[in-house]
């Protein structure tokens, strides 16, 4: 019977274990480094991220897209965020939709203004 009973208590702390792990939030606060691939070509721009719940704002920087300030959400694994690029003079969307596989890597899509698409890696500094 002591045999049945330690096995049913270790399965109980198992699962416990297993669920606080799955419960376990992301925070993908600070600078993070991607590596870009799209129509238009690459590119390894530089994102500051700051978390509150599940709302992200931050900083974009890149030698294509230039200099701008995003908004996003992180719900669960799943990463949106967006801002505006500086395009010749023109005001163009880009959306950033990205897997958050931990505190310091991501993988997922760009889409800039519907002109081109790719995708791209993150790693956290």
């Amino acid at each position: 019977m002591s045999t049945v009973r330690f096995v049913a208590v270790a399965a109980l702390v198992l699962l416990g274990a297993t669920f606080a792990a799955a419960q376990q939030k992301l925070n993908i606060t600070g600078k993070w480094v991607f590596e870009v691939q799209t129509d238009a070509g690459t590119g390894t721009p530089t994102v500051t991220f700051k978390q509150d719940g599940e709302k992200i704002t931050g900083h974009y920087s890149s030698m294509t897209l230039g200099e701008a300030d995003l908004t996003g959400t992180l719900k669960g694994q799943a990463l949106t965020f967006n801002f505006n690029a500086d395009l010749q003079g023109q005001a163009v969307p880009v959306t950033y939709t990205a897997t958050v596989d931990s505190n310091t890597t991501m993988k997922g899509t760009i889409d800039i203004g519907g002109a081109a698409t790719g995708t791209f890696t993150g790693k956290k500094q």
